[in-house]
């Protein structure tokens, strides 16, 4: 395959500027694609143009700059672009986002690779994107799955799954992130099972980390993730019914376990900090990094009260920071809820 851009190949737009955004990017750069980035500073923007990496996260990945093109110039990079991916932290979609005209997104595909929900909605990507963007969902699908950036700069093998309510659109997003190292499938007609299902395994992997934090070992874990994908289940269910949906897909089963399993778990490492005696504040400095988790669990807490659903691991993460629950305390609850 020639490494040169092709005319039947479109140019895809990468709004974000952290690690999951350049993982994006390098798996773009594999492709005979132009690559249209954008970030917020202009710094950042001036050192990838002229060193060809990222300076603030995966700065090991060299890129090929006659196919990357960075800007923070936001309306320039979706006007260039017939396809779009949202790789920022949900809790900056909506200030990126809100400034931008009524028609800037008119004729594109845009695909939100984000594992959060919009804090001050409480909703999910793709919700937001319709209602407040005025995106079509036809026009809309999800990057998910078991991957993260670490590994993919590392060039491991790793899988996505793309999900989108139109057919061709999602195997035309599945057939240009499938690379040497990325293999990819698609789901149809489940966008907002698969959102929901990312939320909540960052909210799982939180919980992990605490419990890990505060010395449980792997036989509770073992437990604690059994208990989540049933918990997984009654929620999914309950929001968005859809009988043909299978948990044990990667999309769902496996985002779950590496994020509370692996090393480059932010979440986990988060939570982790917390079961050990960290604040919630103190923890956030130290990371320098997002956790979706943290935003998520209030969200999806405020999206249950209308449900009901018995949620005992999201309701022991959402006691200990945002109800000033003491870990050590609330072990003992969820405790007595597991099978």
């Amino acid at each position: 395959m020639s490494d040169q851009p092709s005319a039947h190949m479109p140019s895809v737009a990468v709004i974000g500027a952290g690690s999951w955004a350049t993982a994006i990017v390098k798996i773009l750069n594999e492709r005979p694609i132009h690559v249209h980035w954008w970030m917020r500073s202009e710094e950042q923007v001036q050192h990838i143009a002229q060193f060809s990496h990222n300076p603030r996260y995966l700065s090991d990945i060299q890129l090929d700059m006659n196919k990357v093109h960075p800007s923070s110039d936001l309306s320039a990079v979706i006007a260039g672009s017939e396809m779009i991916i949202l790789a920022l932290p949900a809790a900056f979609v909506h200030q990126t986002l809100s400034g931008l005209s009524k028609d800037a997104f008119h004729g594109k595909s845009v695909f939100s690779a984000i594992k959060g929900m919009i804090p001050e909605r409480h909703e999910n990507i793709t919700d937001y994107l319709h209602t407040s963007i005025g995106i079509h969902p036809k026009q809309m699908g999800i990057i998910a799955g078991p991957c993260h950036s670490e590994e993919v700069a590392m060039e491991r093998q790793s899988y996505l799954t793309v999900s989108a309510v139109d057919e061709e659109l999602a195997l035309r997003m599945a057939h240009i992130l499938n690379c040497r190292f990325i293999h990819t499938h698609t789901i149809l007609n489940d966008v907002q099972g698969i959102e929901y299902a990312t939320v909540m395994k960052n909210i799982i992997s939180l919980a992990v980390g605490i419990t890990r934090g505060m010395n449980y070992g792997d036989n509770f874990q073992a437990v604690l993730v059994s208990n989540a994908m049933q918990e997984m289940k009654r929620f999914l269910d309950a929001a968005v019914p859809n009988a043909n949906r299978d948990l044990n897909e990667s999309a769902y089963l496996g985002d779950l376990l590496v994020t509370a399993y692996s090393q480059f778990s932010r979440n986990r490492i988060f939570g982790q900090m917390i079961g050990k005696g960290y604040t919630v504040k103190s923890a956030q400095l130290e990371m320098n990094m997002i956790a979706e988790g943290f935003y998520a669990v209030h969200s999806l807490n405020e999206v249950n009260k209308s449900l009901g659903v018995d949620l005992p691991i999201c309701d022991f993460v959402h006691r200990i920071l945002y109800e000033g629950g003491s870990p050590s305390r609330e072990i003992r609850v969820l405790e007595a809820k597991l099978k």
